[in-house]
């Protein structure tokens, strides 16, 4: 299991790509049939992701690499429960991302991440989200918010919001799902996933609007 999370990749993002979706439902079917190297596959191509996303949500770097591990192994053990009315991903997705929520709210006082470890590699990632949350576009990536303090405080006010927001924030900002898939893995109406982005994206440009400023004088 990756040791820390990577910037997504452009071939898996959507499970509307008709060949990745096909390519998927091969290996589940041979996975059904017995192949268990064909679930390899499967989490080779989609581990750093969900890592990703549980890291995030998360907020500390073994549980959420405990979480990816048994996500997987859930997603394995009821493999004959995937019915293909979506793409695998948004399945284990919604197992991990599940998991990431229950273990927050079993653990809300738990903040046992060093500081280097919380923003060690969040940078393209953080600069996003702060491009997200000015609601204004960068002329230059290189200027403003690619500074590690910025990326830094991004990253700490990510960690601030309540795991509901933070998780919105971290599957439409950061794994760049649209509102229908981030309704079909957290089970929630579009709606309410759009409020919640907003009211999330409002505190994190309140909490980030003092570093924000500095920048703009």
């Amino acid at each position: 299991m990756a040791e820390r999370p990577n910037h997504r990749r452009d071939y898996d993002r959507h499970s509307t790509d008709g060949r990745i979706v096909l390519e998927d439902l091969e290996l589940i079917e041979r996975v059904k049939a017995g192949n268990t190297e064909s679930f390899g596959r499967l989490v080779e191509k989609y581990q750093d992701r969900v890592f990703n996303a549980c890291w995030r949500i998360c907020g500390h770097l073994e549980d959420a690499r405990d979480i990816t591990q048994d996500a997987f192994l859930k997603a394995f053990e009821n493999i004959s429960l995937f019915r293909q009315c979506s793409g695998f991903y948004t399945w284990v997705f919604r197992i991990a991302v599940n998991m990431s929520l229950s273990h927050c709210r079993k653990a809300k006082t738990r903040r046992a991440v060093s500081i280097d470890q919380r923003y060690e590699g969040v940078g393209g990632q953080a600069e996003e989200l702060v491009k997200r949350i000015q609601d204004v576009s960068v002329p230059d990536p290189a200027e403003g918010t690619s500074d590690s303090e910025l990326r830094g405080r991004a990253a700490g006010a990510l960690q601030s919001l309540d795991s509901d927001q933070r998780a919105v924030v971290v599957l439409r900002d950061i794994e760049g799902l649209n509102y229908a898939e981030i309704a079909e893995v957290l089970q929630i109406p579009p709606g309410t996933v759009k409020s919640r982005v907003h009211r999330a994206r409002m505190a994190l440009r309140s909490a980030l609007s003092p570093a924000l400023d500095e920048k703009r004088e």
